[in-house]
């Protein structure tokens, strides 16, 4: 099989109608996939899609390509393989129907024999649609990426090897291998399969093989169970990765080939010792993410969701949770690749629709197709643990709901039972026609604004009799039942449920230190998943910090008024820099000892402010400012200790106790001086870490660094831009607003900050700084020298050179 990107060539433009001409602003451009086609409309208050989507507007998208059909594919099969088009997309050659897809989000494969017109050039387009179908921000288009098939009519279909590791011992693992192959041709085939399991250091450690045949149009399993000696176990900290190689061989012919990843490792789950991966207790640090990539749009190139995958397992994470639809495969990978568990969500609705079109309407006929595509994606990846067949859905405490959780839940069994089925269950949401004290609230709202207004109330109400026996059948279909924003269930359902596993699917950022003391001291509760662990674009500023004293400032519940573009509730901002909180969690982890100082804004002090329950303090890591000396300045302390003293050029500023008013938090109320901040933390009398912060000084200059000096053909650079000082100390109120240019053999994919609330564009080469920073992401096109250079007024220019191999 040759499997090859098909990401160059192609055009995009807003569908018109039948009788519609293309003006200058319609007309088709060029664009290389995986791409997001509406990142660069203009963002409006006035959008229908509102908040959601950032301000976004919606559309119908048209992409196109074509493509020249060699006669030596008369024989071959040819195929077409999306990862993902956002959404409902349709798929023609030469403006006859292929193929038609409804989820955004599900890999899909279109068999282009019937509609080749050989020694020809034919034309390929892809219809995308979306508007008011999605509670954040979807994007559209062809989002994921796509792949040119040919293959012999004999060979094995994409997605056709599946393995299992059923059998695993101290001295040795059976490996079972299942390899589909298909004969399209009009006779009986009968080829030899033959496997080599290929242990990580690249050695062989088994080898197998037997004949198959295949009756004509249809398809067989050939299956062989091996025993590997002295297997590498798969596990977080050991994310050992072998290779399942297919051959496909009919006498001295070659037909196909196939090569899979594998892990070797065992799940076990139960309320006694929660979750186990081989035998040894695993806590899982989680994350929601959604799926956009920040500057790129939703667009998915492979490099970026390594990027942030590999951004959050160093910031302390070892679980992400796909909010709220299939992962990536590219994600997967690389989950696979840093030992990152997952759980894999499979959508946000059912029946019942959360927004105008969203896809409850289609739910009754696809299902069984959307989980089926789900498992296909994630079968053979070792970091899926377990599958989310739902978040918050509105009917599940129904008996219609429970009847659909019970439908869901055993499908997902019948194809794959090797991982435990787990929900996003929202008590609440659920019962929101029966919460008749709350229905005055309720009728106008929003899920996140009611949840917001209600505070400790809903916590309350998720524990209450009502929503327990409203749940309990669709809870009790699950093997780990997911929990959001419900900790105020979790020692009572111990009791209530003593064989109920808990896992707090969603929970409040700000609320940390509460959730992990739960998850260390329950056994039935396996792990906590933080809202978000990577900001995202839409749902806009549902974790902003409001100075309420401005003239003209009304409340807006979580809703953040134009131009808020991202939701500011992410532990990393959407160019993957890590806010305070990330390091407050860290230490919650027990995996920092040295504190952590977080700044108050100067500029803020004594202001009254407006949050969330999504919110964390508007702080920063800086002792840098344009403040004058003597200015007042509250600096916030986290540590895991008795108490910290905080000293400034040597003198003590003063000493508090760790836990007064937060856990992991001392707060010391002072005045701004040009200096080194020190932050020295004890328990029992003895200094258990420090952490300093100095001021700038001297002049400032413009730096560019690239993450890496090497990028390969289907890579992306990126390059930080940063305002600092000799010593690399980067004052927070210094932007500046900078300028990128690329040459060389890349172009510029990206540019943007962490400001939440911008009517900045990511497509522009200008952006200002935020809190001194920027990112720009380069996408190469060749081999060669990039070039990427940032200026700025008053500053000398800057550059990254970066090598781009093919």
């Amino acid at each position: 099989m040759i499997r090859v990107p098909f990401h160059d060539g192609w055009t995009v433009g807003p569908k018109l109608g039948a009788f519609e001409q293309p003006t200058p602003d319609t007309a088709p451009r060029p664009v290389r996939l995986p791409h997001d086609a509406i990142r660069d409309l203009a963002r409006s208050a006035a959008s229908d899609q509102g908040v959601n989507s950032g301000y976004h507007p919606g559309g119908v998208f048209e992409y196109a390509r074509s493509v020249d059909v060699p006669l030596e594919w008369r024989d071959k099969t040819v195929q077409l393989e999306f990862e993902g088009v956002y959404r409902d997309a349709t798929v023609f050659v030469d403006g006859a129907v292929v193929a038609h897809e409804t989820s955004g989000y599900n890999g899909f494969v279109v068999a282009l024999d019937p509609f080749l017109r050989f020694g020809q050039t034919q034309r390929i387009t892809v219809e995308a649609r979306a508007h008011r179908d999605s509670r954040w921000y979807s994007g559209a288009g062809i989002h994921r990426p796509v792949h040119l098939v040919i293959a012999d009519p004999v060979h094995v279909p994409l997605g056709g090897t599946r393995v299992t590791t059923p059998d695993i011992d101290a001295d040795r693992a059976v490996v079972e291998i299942a390899t589909t192959v298909a004969n399209g041709t009009r006779h009986t085939r009968t080829p030899r399969v033959a496997w080599e399991v290929v242990a990580p250091d690249g050695t062989v450690a088994a080898r197998a093989d037997a004949p198959v045949t295949v009756l004509p149009g249809s398809q067989a399993v050939a299956r062989v169970r091996i025993a590997v000696p002295g297997a590498q176990l798969w596990h977080p900290d050991t994310p050992w990765l072998y290779e399942a190689r297919t051959s496909l061989d009919e006498g001295d012919v070659h037909l196909d080939a196939d090569t899979v990843a594998f892990g070797i490792r065992r799940l076990q789950v139960d309320p006694a010792r929660g979750l186990r991966i081989n035998g040894l207790p695993v806590l899982m640090r989680g994350a929601c993410v959604h799926h956009d990539n920040g500057p790129l749009g939703a667009a998915t190139p492979d490099a970026a969701e390594d990027r942030r995958v590999r951004l959050l397992k160093a910031a302390g994470f070892n679980a992400l949770r796909s909010a709220h639809n299939p992962m990536s495969r590219a994600m997967l990978d690389a989950c696979d690749r840093y030992g990152v568990l997952v759980m894999d969500e499979l959508t946000d609705v059912w029946t019942r629709s959360k927004t105008a079109f969203d896809s409850a309407v289609t739910f009754p006929d696809t299902w069984r197709h959307d989980v089926a595509a789900l498992v296909a994606k994630d079968v053979n990846h070792p970091s899926v643990v377990m599958y989310s067949i739902g978040n918050e859905i509105l009917e599940l405490g129904t008996p219609h709901g429970a009847t659909w959780s019970r439908r869901l839940a055993e499908e997902v069994r019948a194809l794959d039972p090797t991982r435990p089925v787990t929900n996003g269950i929202n008590g609440i949401i659920a019962n929101l026609p029966r919460m008749s004290e709350a229905m005055a609230e309720l009728e106008a709202a929003d899920p996140n604004t009611m949840m917001a207004n209600m505070g400790e109330q809903m916590a309350r109400m998720n524990a209450s009799a009502l929503v327990s026996d409203s749940i309990e059948e669709s809870a009790a279909v699950l093997d780990i039942v997911g929990f959001n924003y419900a900790d105020s269930r979790y020692r009572q359902d111990a009791e209530q449920y003593p064989h109920r596993v808990i896992v707090g699917s969603e929970t409040f950022p700000a609320h940390i230190d509460a959730m992990w003391a739960l998850v260390e001291v329950l056994p039935h509760v396996i792990g906590d998943f933080t809202w978000t662990g990577w900001d995202y674009l839409g749902e806009a500023g549902i974790g902003r910090v409001d100075y309420t004293d401005v003239d003209g400032y009304a409340p807006t519940g979580t809703a953040g008024p134009f131009p808020y573009l991202t939701a500011e509730c992410g532990d990393l901002d959407i160019t993957g820099h890590r806010r305070t909180v990330s390091f407050y969690r860290e230490i919650v982890y027990g995996l920092r000892t040295d504190p952590y100082i977080a700044v108050h804004r100067p500029q803020h002090h004594g202001r009254p402010t407006a949050t969330t329950p999504w919110s964390w303090d508007d702080t920063v890591a800086s002792w840098s400012w344009d403040a004058a000396p003597g200015a007042p300045v509250t600096v916030d302390v986290y540590a895991d200790a008795d108490e910290v003293e905080l000293l400034l050029d040597g003198v003590s500023i003063g000493v508090e106790p760790v836990g007064g008013e937060k856990a992991f938090r001392a707060r010391f109320e002072t005045t701004w001086q040009p200096g080194e901040l020190v932050a020295v933390a004890r328990r029992a009398g003895a200094e258990s870490g420090r952490h300093a912060l100095r001021s700038s000084a001297g002049s400032l200059a413009l730096v560019a660094r690239a993450e890496s000096d090497e990028a390969g053909p289907d890579g992306l650079v990126y390059v930080v831009a940063r305002v600092e000082d000799a010593t690399g100390i980067v004052p927070c109120d210094a932007d500046t607003r900078v300028r990128v240019e690329v040459t060389g053999p890349g172009e510029l994919a990206g540019l943007g900050t962490g400001r939440a609330r911008t009517e900045e564009t990511f497509s522009s080469d200008t952006v200002t700084t935020y809190d001194g920073r920027a990112l720009a992401i380069v996408r190469p096109t060749g081999a060669g020298e990039i070039t990427v250079t940032v200026s700025a007024e008053g500053f000398a220019p800057a550059r990254a050179v970066v090598i781009a191999h093919r």
